[in-house]
């Protein structure tokens, strides 16, 4: 009962949206243009602390922790650098704290060569921080977060020249005022919307009817919508907000997307794990460099699980970033976590 509550109110909420943008062209797959910029990310960045335990203690315990680093992170940061390393031209849009964290990501942003002229840096305030406990047995993180209120992007501080031109904008849904924003923009210039959805933020929904490629969470849209069936609510999506792809990660079990009418499942590659920190980050930025080198969706979905997998073997969120060589190898060679579940549910589309 509750999930048919939870899609009538989506109903009324996409009848709503198609109204809203009903001036604009139906979607299909959005035209790729040619600039300085290839991919422009507006979201978030963190400094994260990150402390390897040999097994996760129980509630209560104690364990002694094996190493501890200062690593730079965030959902779209993160992402960026991926497409930066991978080739592409990336522009960050953020803030900074000005304390020791915010100057060690800002020093790494520099030193991976982003475009961060449209980075604010926030005066007497922390940047955002996640305390990330590895547990050495698996390679599964545990993460302790915080984020500032000054932290915050607002619409008014967005201009839309640092999307002119771009091929891909990138959002995460955090400020969601100003990704509301920025995807409007998107749209009136033809640019792709792609978004890394994974925390149900406050009128996050008014994102929906401008993301051309929606690839959230494994359990973000089940709880946001009430229904547990992935193939049912990536068709829902779709059809409610007319999306040209919608789809979702599934950790080791690697991803599903609902393309053309089709599903596309791909298995994600057995590799020695180490962390699984920002292997959805570095997923996103891969599927970025496939969408806006034109492949096919099944490729462009080997090669993001490819590199996700590959993050995983060293530590911290960006430690593993690999190369499109070393990817396509795994890709020609590797071994698959093959769920049978999504293999049989993917032939219902065909």
């Amino acid at each position: 009962m509750a999930a048919k509550k939870q899609f009538r109110l989506f109903d009324c909420l996409a009848e709503t949206c198609r109204d809203r943008v009903s001036s604009t062209p139906t979607k299909g797959t959005p035209r790729l243009a040619k600039s300085g910029t290839d991919v422009v990310g507006l979201g978030l960045n963190a400094t994260d602390t990150v402390i390897r335990v040999r097994e996760f203690p129980a509630l209560g315990g104690k364990e002694r922790l094996l190493s501890s680093s200062m690593q730079a992170g965030g959902q779209i940061a993160t992402a960026l650098v991926t497409c930066q390393r991978l080739g592409l031209r990336a522009r960050y849009i953020g803030t900074l704290g000005d304390d020791t964290g915010g100057q060690f990501q800002l020093a790494s942003l520099r030193r991976e060569g982003l475009d961060i002229k449209y980075v604010r840096v926030a005066r007497r305030t922390p940047n955002q921080l996640a305390y990330i406990i590895v547990d050495e047995a698996t390679g599964e993180r545990t993460v302790f977060w915080d984020r500032h209120p000054r932290l915050a992007i607002t619409p008014s501080e967005l201009r839309p020249e640092a999307l002119r031109g771009a091929r891909a904008l990138l959002l995460d849904g955090c400020d969601v005022e100003a990704c509301f924003t920025a995807a409007r923009w998107a749209r009136s210039q033809g640019i792709p919307v792609v978004a890394d959805l994974d925390t149900i933020y406050k009128k996050v929904e008014k994102l929906f009817p401008f993301i051309d490629y929606m690839i959230a969470s494994a359990n973000f849209l089940p709880a946001l919508t009430g229904d547990n069936d992935p193939f049912r609510v990536l068709e829902y999506m779709a059809r409610e907000f007319r999306m040209a792809a919608t789809g979702m990660t599934l950790g080791r079990d690697g991803a599903l997307v609902l393309w053309k009418g089709r599903f596309h499942y791909s298995p994600g590659f057995v590799v020695e794990t180490v962390d699984t920190t920002g292997a959805g980050d570095v997923f996103h930025g891969a599927f970025v460099y496939g969408l806006v080198s034109g492949w096919e969706m099944h490729r462009t979905l080997d090669f993001a699980n490819a590199m996700a997998g590959l993050n995983c073997t060293a530590l911290g969120a960006r430690g593993g970033i690999s190369t499109r060589a070393r990817a396509e190898k795994l890709m020609k060679t590797g071994q698959r976590h093959i769920n049978t579940q999504y293999v049989k549910g993917a032939k219902r589309g065909e």
